[in-house]
């Protein structure tokens, strides 16, 4: 395999090396997290295992700085071509795909769909310019849980990611707005024979949905509703029978876009 068509990985980059030795030592780091609940997905002893797919060196190297000062994240490989981000993903396990879907020309929607059918655990989060509804839909649609637009202001990449494996959703605000806008203007997201399809949500539904979309995981919706975590889960799954989705980020899109929240 030649160099220039090997992905990144953490033993084989010395340039990484250099960056933790500038990060916050382990001490400092446990001291900025120990807040952090013990029941939630990401422990300075185990990780959210990450890889970062995008052209951008710049971006890359900007999303890994703020992921590796967090002892929660850890940051095991990069990408910047299809070729090898295709390699990357074949290589190493992982927990969470930060993932430009222009990569390739806009291939990248297909690596959405490909860590979807080889490694359903992991979730993927969009980080990209495209910020328009169809391409946003079309992400959520492949079974993205994040989307991110690159440049925003107000976001931050390790609350997404911890965000997203602890069965979250993360959206950049600019989108957010954008959702809202729309379906407050009354235009339809949907084509009408689309919409016939759907069944409507219950109120019990459409209440886990809201919290979903406000960014609360499963045992603080529970705990808000006074409901166990399992009735929580039994409530999404519902949800994505009736919106036939498979991502609670999709949900929040395809029922905001229904008028349903």
């Amino acid at each position: 395999m030649a160099p220039s068509d090997s992905p990144l990985l953490m033993r084989d980059a010395p340039q990484w090396l250099a960056r933790v030795e500038r990060a916050p030592s382990p001490a400092a780091q446990l001291a900025s997290t120990s807040h952090w609940p013990s029941f939630l997905i990401g422990q300075a002893d185990r990780p959210v295992r990450v890889l970062l797919v995008d052209e951008e060196v710049s971006a890359r190297r900007a999303i890994s700085h703020e992921l590796l000062m967090d002892s929660r994240i850890c940051v095991i490989g990069e990408a910047g071509s299809l070729l090898e981000a295709k390699r990357l993903l074949a290589q190493q396990a992982f927990d969470v795909l930060i993932l430009d879907v222009g990569l390739g020309g806009g291939k990248g929607f297909n690596l959405i769909e490909s860590v979807r059918r080889h490694r359903s655990s992991a979730e993927v989060i969009v980080h990209s310019t495209l910020g328009d509804e169809v391409h946003v839909r079309r992400a959520f649609a492949a079974g993205a849980s994040g989307y991110l637009l690159k440049n925003a202001w107000f976001q931050s990449f390790t609350q997404a990611v911890l965000q997203v494996v602890n069965g979250g959703a993360a959206v950049s605000p600019n989108v957010i707005r954008h959702l809202l806008i729309r379906l407050g203007s009354g235009a339809p997201a949907e084509p009408n024979a689309a919409r016939t399809r759907i069944r409507t949500l219950s109120t019990r539904e459409r209440e886990v949905l809201r919290l979903v979309a406000a960014g609360y995981v499963t045992r603080h919706i529970a705990e808000r509703l006074s409901i166990s975590g399992q009735t929580v889960c039994a409530h999404m799954k519902n949800i994505y029978r009736k919106l036939q989705v498979h991502t609670r980020a999709h949900a929040v899109t395809t029922a905001s876009g229904q008028g349903m929240l």
